[in-house]
């Protein structure tokens, strides 16, 4: 479901960067916030749905500040990315250089956010024990 996510992600930041002409950053933003439905959905029930069913709604709001904390680590990162490779170039960066930092970010952000869904927002269900068990 990530690849999903990410196709989504970067299918809609595109499409505001180079056919609306919205700032790298916030369309960075917006394109992930686009994706976080999808990236809910496919979590829960494709990669994690093993896992505790806690709340929905602790579980949701878990989620969210993830997903608000990581937009802000990407939109960080694709900023920075962007102005070094100006830097670098001596001019700004392009489509391909644009789009190659924001895949970069994209592969980061995957692996942290893989990291606190599995240790945060989807954790595993206390043990249950079972009569034979408790009895002993």
């Amino acid at each position: 479901m990530t690849c999903v996510a990410t196709l989504i992600e970067i299918g809609v930041f595109n499409l505001l960067v180079y056919a609306m002409g919205v700032d790298v950053v916030w369309a960075k933003i917006i394109a992930s916030l686009v994706a976080l439905v999808n990236a809910y959905i496919g979590n829960r029930e494709w990669t994690f749905r093993h896992r505790d069913r806690r709340g929905r709604v602790n579980e949701m709001v878990l989620f969210v500040l993830v997903n608000i904390a990581c937009t802000g680590l990407g939109a960080l990162l694709l900023w920075v990315g962007v102005e070094a490779a100006a830097v670098v170039l001596g001019r700004s960066a392009g489509p391909v250089v644009v789009n190659v930092v924001n895949l970069a970010s994209i592969a980061i952000v995957v692996v942290v956010r893989f990291l606190l869904y599995h240790g945060l927002v989807f954790r595993t269900g206390s043990p249950k024990t079972s009569p034979s068990t408790r009895d002993a």
